[in-house]
């Protein structure tokens, strides 16, 4: 299976960019959106063979996400089960035989941190969601995480030490998730620095390659030996990020 992974900041946006040019050259079996920015009614989406899964934000123009898969789920749910968290629809979960898939937009932190302890009580929850799924199943997780993990993860980490996406204390938040069995799939197969996903629309920062990696594919431990590939399709434009992707075997 070929999975993609891609914070469009806007779908409507991202149409008027070559968005479902996008997804006929690409052809994933599963595509997961982040930061759609709309309500379901507000989007014409035709793309022939996928079933659609929207959670939108009770805020309109605001957060969202969507799953568009080939392959019919035995169910979907949106959220995490805390009232605080889904009303932003931040999560999806598509379940089928083998494993969940889960696509995610974490909270941003903000300019000065003003919702750093908003963050942190998101990531112990989501914690708390993903292990309560792998303990009946496999999962696959992927989204924007809104954090660079290490300091290879962004072009500048000392200029960026305290700033929202790379403060201690979003990196642990996803230390804690790794250590918690799951497995960053790009950093699996690929060591080195200079890989991001998403870039500032200021300063000619993408063609500089001035950018941080806040874009990840994620699985569960009994996973990583049928993943055959994890990678960065950094040459999509439409969006301040780039797409990201899977190819399984499952």
């Amino acid at each position: 299976m070929k999975l993609l992974s891609w914070n469009t900041n806007g779908i409507r946006a991202a149409m008027k960019k070559g968005f479902t040019e996008f997804v006929a050259s690409e052809m994933p079996d599963m595509l997961c959106i982040q930061e759609t920015k709309a309500q379901p009614e507000q989007v014409d989406i035709k793309l022939d063979g996928y079933t659609q899964v929207w959670n939108a934000a009770e805020k309109k123009g605001y957060s969202g996400t969507a799953v568009f898969t080939r392959h019919q789920p035995l169910g979907t749910v949106s959220g995490i089960g805390v009232q605080d968290y889904d009303r932003e629809g931040r999560v999806i979960t598509v379940e089928y035989a083998d494993f969940y898939l889960v696509t995610v937009y974490t909270p941003n932190s903000q300019r000065e941190l003003l919702r750093l302890e908003y963050r942190m009580d998101w990531d112990r929850e989501f914690l708390r969601y993903l292990e309560k799924l792998d303990a009946v199943k496999p999962v696959i997780f992927c989204g924007d995480l809104n954090v660079a993990h290490t300091e290879i993860d962004l072009a500048n980490p000392a200029a960026n030490r305290r700033n929202a996406g790379f403060t201690d204390e979003e990196r642990s938040g996803l230390s804690a998730i790794l250590g918690a069995g799951f497995i960053d799939t790009f950093r699996h197969f690929t060591k080195e620095p200079g890989h991001y996903t998403w870039w500032t629309y200021r300063y000619n920062a993408r063609a500089r390659n001035v950018g941080w990696r806040l874009d990840y594919f994620c699985v569960s431990a009994v996973l990583i030996e049928k993943v055959r590939r994890s990678y960065i399709l950094q040459d999509v434009t439409g969006s301040d990020h780039c797409p990201v992707g899977l190819d399984i075997d499952i």
